[in-house]
């Protein structure tokens, strides 16, 4: 039996122990969720730095205890420099280095704008452990090891990232202790001068400089204009209850479609052929409507929402299934690392958050002044002169990132999420499935066999990917259907790493933490 952690103060879930009981802490010590949630992820930024850094950008979901949903949208913006003109003489933008490094880096503005919703403590607080765990230093991780010698070839003539991660030459291995100086002294800096220095204070001016240096077209100019926003998230309405997620760029309207179409076809869970059908049919379908729509909203013609609340709409979509066919596959896919956690406190507040560096390690650049290593999450954009995605400064680049939330029909609230790029929305639907609809425990549902359509995180294939501890039966008859099955085994980085909360109308919470990842569940 697999059971979940339960405690009736606060909870917190992470992909980093370290982190998760930061948050903890932040909640004994008299936080809130926000306060704890800001806590999990400063210390994220430094001991899981190859998935995040205050250099990435970042999603948030907040439910205050009255019920109200909000979200956060700290993504940052291309430069005004970040013309295509900037890339002559290339078909894409690269992947690596300073011309990959074109965006803003938003995830501090969103610490910034959830801590004006709910924090209770100050941020001098919030960043203490991270600050002790970039200046004495932490444990390598497998996670952190590995990636460092699988990119280290492709990443040791980056600006500043050998100086990090490539000690006397060679990758920081497993064991080893990892010390980022220059970041402890910015989150000092961050702690004294308040957040927004990253933005318009002297911080931003350093900041500025390196990335100068790196060949960023990133400036002062595009730092200072940044900010996050705040407003209502997506949601659907299904029998088993109310879902959120967040709103372009983001890939949450693929997230929420996927259950919408998967409750129509009959769903019942996740663990037969038939089910596993469903709910890849489901996540082709969604997908296909997010890559012909979803990317800046302000050059979008249409709202998600107004599909998400038009039954008949959902209706349309969900008619052209074959319950017994695969609809044929490929499409362009979508990689990307992240790093999800959720908070849920005694009070009733409840957080979703999400933060990403794109790839693992980002664009690679590691700021030498600072310690901040930057995302490249503008190397997403297109150079043609069109489509939804193409660059143009002062644009949104579209994002994998969507965190989830749910108000159900027994008056739980739930908050989950994963890394994992396009598995984002499928390791979604499977917690749904397992915890909600077959009601399973959640330490059960996020540690059950996972499914994977498409490329994500380490992977390259668009094949069905399957992890090997489902029953051969299974597989079959998915080949059957006409499913290009890979299985993978059966614990696999790729299908991410997953966590959920839930709070119970009696105040009791339920956690869960993915055995995949380098997490815990915290709580007191």
């Amino acid at each position: 039996m697999l059971h979940s952690a339960r405690a009736k103060h606060g909870m917190v879930t992470a992909p980093h122990h370290l982190a998760a009981q930061t948050g903890r802490d932040i909640l004994k010590s008299g936080g809130s969720a926000i306060d704890a949630a800001i806590g999990v992820a400063a210390t994220l930024a430094v001991v899981y730095p190859h998935m995040t850094g205050i250099g990435g950008d970042g999603f948030w979901l907040i439910r205050r205890p009255d019920g109200q949903v909000t979200a956060i949208d700290a993504c940052g913006r291309a430069a005004r420099a970040a013309e295509v003109e900037l890339y002559r003489g290339r078909d894409a933008i690269p992947w690596r280095g300073g011309l990959a490094a074109n965006t803003v880096a938003g995830t501090v503005s969103g610490w910034q704008a959830a801590h004006h919703i709910g924090g209770r403590q100050p941020i001098a607080r919030l960043l203490d452990d991270a600050i002790h765990y970039a200046e004495d230093g932490v444990i390598a991780t497998e996670s952190l090891a590995g990636l460092a010698a699988r990119h280290a070839g492709d990443l040791r003539h980056i600006p500043g990232f050998a100086t990090l991660f490539l000690p006397d030459g060679a990758p920081i291995a497993t064991g080893e202790v990892l010390r980022n100086t220059a970041l402890a002294n910015t989150l000092r800096r961050l702690a004294a001068a308040g957040l927004s220095d990253f933005y318009t204070g002297s911080l931003a001016a350093d900041i500025a400089r390196d990335l100068h240096t790196a060949g960023s077209p990133v400036d002062v100019n595009a730092l200072a204009a940044h900010t996050a926003t705040v407003g209502t998230p997506l949601s659907v309405q299904l029998g088993c209850g109310r879902f959120y997620n967040t709103r372009p760029p983001t890939q949450g309207a693929a997230s929420l479609l996927i259950l919408a179409l998967a409750e129509r076809w009959g769903v019942r869970g996740a663990d037969t052929a038939e089910d596993l059908h469903k709910w890849v049919e489901a996540t082709k379908r969604a997908f296909l409507y997010r890559d012909a729509t979803i990317a800046d909203p302000a050059i979008m013609t249409s709202d998600p929402q107004d599909l998400l609340q038009d039954p008949s709409a959902l209706d349309a979509i969900a008619a052209a299934f074959d319950p017994d066919r695969a609809t044929p596959w490929p499409r362009p896919s979508h990689g990307g690392d992240t790093t999800w956690f959720g908070v849920v406190d005694a009070q009733g507040w409840a957080v979703s958050a999400i933060q990403s560096l794109y790839f693992e390690f980002g664009s690679g650049v590691t700021l030498p002044n600072t310690g901040i290593v930057w995302q490249n999450r503008g190397a997403s954009f297109d150079l043609s002169n069109h489509g939804l995605r193409r660059l143009a400064p002062g644009r949104k680049p579209f994002h994998t990132l969507n965190p989830a939330l749910a108000e159900l029909r027994d008056g739980s609230i739930m908050t989950y999420g994963t890394m994992g790029g396009e598995g984002q929305p499928q390791t979604q639907a499977a917690i749904v499935a397992r915890a909600v609809i077959a009601g399973m425990s959640l330490q059960h549902a996020i540690t059950a066999p996972r499914w994977l359509l498409g490329r994500t995180w380490g992977e390259a294939t668009t094949t069905l990917k399957l992890e090997d501890r489902f029953p051969g039966d299974i597989v079959d008859a998915l080949r059957t259907m006409g499913h290009d099955v890979e299985i993978l085994p059966g614990f696999a980085d790729a299908m991410g790493h997953a966590g959920a909360i839930r709070r119970y109308g009696d105040g009791t919470l339920e956690g869960a933490c993915d055995p995949r990842s380098d997490g815990t569940v915290a709580a007191w």
